[in-house]
């Protein structure tokens, strides 16, 4: 399986702070991307699992509540659907950001909108 053409195309939003999941969430409304929204690593798989090949690109929060983070949840898609563009950020990553999957790109909170619009954008490419 792979990502289909022609079908709608999902930014999945990965925060548990309702507030920056709610503005990026807002952001990706300037792309040409759907948005899923989710509060864990957990919730994220559930969405991915029935509609993955419609995403295109993730935004995800390092560190998340529940067993797995940001990190897990990253290299899992790098694995499993290779096909999604993967945006990480955390204001206090620690060790694990050197745990990223190197197709994984990195932006520190507090950041820029700027930066997560161009990301996306590239996703839609």
């Amino acid at each position: 399986m792979g990502q289909a053409n022609g079908q709608e195309r999902i930014a999945l939003i990965v925060e548990d702070d309702g507030d920056l999941r709610d503005l990026a969430a807002a952001l990706m409304e300037e792309t040409d991307l759907q948005v899923a929204e989710a509060t864990s690593a957990e919730e994220a798989l559930h969405i991915l699992k029935t509609r993955a090949d419609s995403v295109a690109f993730a935004f995800i929060d390092i560190r998340l509540p529940c067993l797995m983070d940001g990190v897990d949840l990253a290299r899992t898609i790098n694995i499993r659907w290779p096909w999604i563009r993967v945006l990480a950020t955390s204001g206090d990553p620690g060790e694990r950001l050197a745990d990223l999957p190197r197709t994984a790109r990195f932006v520190p909170k507090p950041w820029r909108a700027l930066d997560v619009l161009i990301e996306a954008e590239r996703a839609v490419r």
